[in-house]
């Protein structure tokens, strides 16, 4: 692969690529995407729904499978969906907190093995391409699932609360037991499609993504293994990611061309991500993977 791949058009050169060599791929969904809470905005927190941001796929059940952001099919049991809807819904895959390599072991092989799936629930948070207000969707989707008899799939719990300090008081309450953080929902909002701040993330730290251009090797006690990835993201920076990995990661870390979830605090004074720490493959745009 040549390496002009790499530079400001080639992130999504690779990303369009992926998709072509996918196998299993359905029409590529077109979902409500998050954008940033900023405290500063000042925004009426009243009038938002706030749940949990669970750490796992996204996955849209369109009546007959479930797929992935970028139009891969997660090849689930057929008990396990047996009873959904047939309506379109949208929610993550999950097991628990802190269980996201498990979970991304049991949805991404192409043969499902039963005794995995069976800790694997799709917690549904929004009723895609739905009429009305969210408020309203939400309420449809009680009554959807009270009448469904899976007990694979649950409504993620929704609730309000009125000012910033009583958010970040929660942040703070559900970071400490393991979530990622929550989600802000505006309950007036139409279903939009793309980026809108009618879904805002809250987390005690920013992400964003890079494909892995090189591994580094490790000194001192990781000598041998990985130490390092090199990384380039969709603005274009170069940068090391040198922390966050387990000790299986650094003896078998994501391969050159893969794309990456990384966590950080900010920007140096070079625009370079402060403290960059990596979170994870970014598996539903890796269908390669799958």
């Amino acid at each position: 692969m040549s390496a002009h791949i790499f530079h400001s058009r080639g992130f999504l050169s690779l990303f369009f690529l992926c998709l072509i060599c996918a196998k299993g791929v359905a029409k590529q969904p077109q979902l409500l995407l998050a954008e940033v809470y900023k405290p500063q905005d000042d925004i009426p927190l009243s009038q938002y729904w706030v749940s949990e941001k669970y750490d796992g796929v996204r996955a849209l059940w369109d009546g007959k499978q479930l797929i992935s952001r970028q139009g891969n099919v997660y090849h689930a049991p057929a008990w396990f969906t047996r009873g959904f809807p047939q309506q379109h819904l949208d929610g993550e895959l999950w097991i628990a907190r802190g269980h996201f390599e498990r979970l991304v072991s049991t949805v991404q092989k192409a043969k499902p093995v039963d005794s995995e799936w069976q800790q694997v629930r799709y917690m549904v948070f929004e009723l895609p391409y739905g009429k009305g207000t969210f408020t309203g969707r939400l309420q449809t989707l009680r009554k959807i699932l009270d009448h469904t008899p899976s007990p694979y799939i649950q409504l993620v719990p929704q609730y309000q609360l009125q000012t910033h300090q009583q958010l970040m008081a929660k942040l703070e309450e559900v970071t400490r037991q393991g979530a990622e953080g929550l989600m802000l929902h505006r309950g007036d909002a139409p279903y939009t499609t793309g980026r809108s701040d009618d879904l805002l993330k809250v987390k005690r730290y920013q992400d964003d993504e890079a494909v892995v251009m090189q591994h580094l090797p490790g000194k001192g006690k990781y000598r041998g293994m990985m130490g390092a990835l090199q990384v380039r993201d969709k603005h274009g920076r170069l940068f090391k990611i040198g922390s966050g990995f387990t000790d299986e990661q650094r003896r078998h870390p994501p391969p050159v061309g893969t794309l990456i979830t990384y966590k950080y605090y900010g920007l140096t004074k070079k625009g370079i991500p402060r403290f960059a720490s990596f979170l994870r493959i970014r598996l539903d745009k890796n269908p390669e993977d799958k």
